[in-house]
């Protein structure tokens, strides 16, 4: 229990990271392989512009999740195949991260539509 704990703390630290390069904060160094994944506006600030590209974000975080998936995905197959090297453990936090992340995907994609039919429905 104590690992799903540092898990939801990991994705919150990652979600405070985006936030903070979305909103032109100082750059941050990835800790790891998905936090690399959802580093915003590498390309941009390459070529000159300053702010990151929305849609390079969601889909950046879209991959993250995908990757997550198929990562759980495989932990569970090798374990049902009998894999000395993955553990129940192993399987069981992947599912959970697996979980979280899309979950959080899901909020994040629920907003941005009740933002769009808010939007939508304000008068002219």
């Amino acid at each position: 229990m104590v690992t799903n704990r540092t898990d939801i703390n990991n994705l919150l630290t990652q979600m405070r990271d985006m936030k903070a390069q979305a909103s032109g904060g100082n750059e941050i160094q990835p800790r790891s392989d998905v936090e690399a994944a959802l580093r915003v506006g590498s390309d941009n600030k390459a070529n000159g512009a300053t702010t990151p590209d929305f849609t390079e974000m969601f889909s950046n975080a879209v991959n993250a999740v995908n990757e997550t998936q198929q990562t759980s995905s495989a932990l569970s197959t090798a374990y049902q195949q009998g894999d000395p090297g993955v553990s129940l453990s192993q399987v069981m936090v992947a599912s959970q991260k697996a979980s979280v992340s899309f979950q959080a995907l899901t909020q994040v994609r629920n907003k941005l539509v009740e933002a769009y039919q808010d939007v939508m429905n304000m008068p002219i």
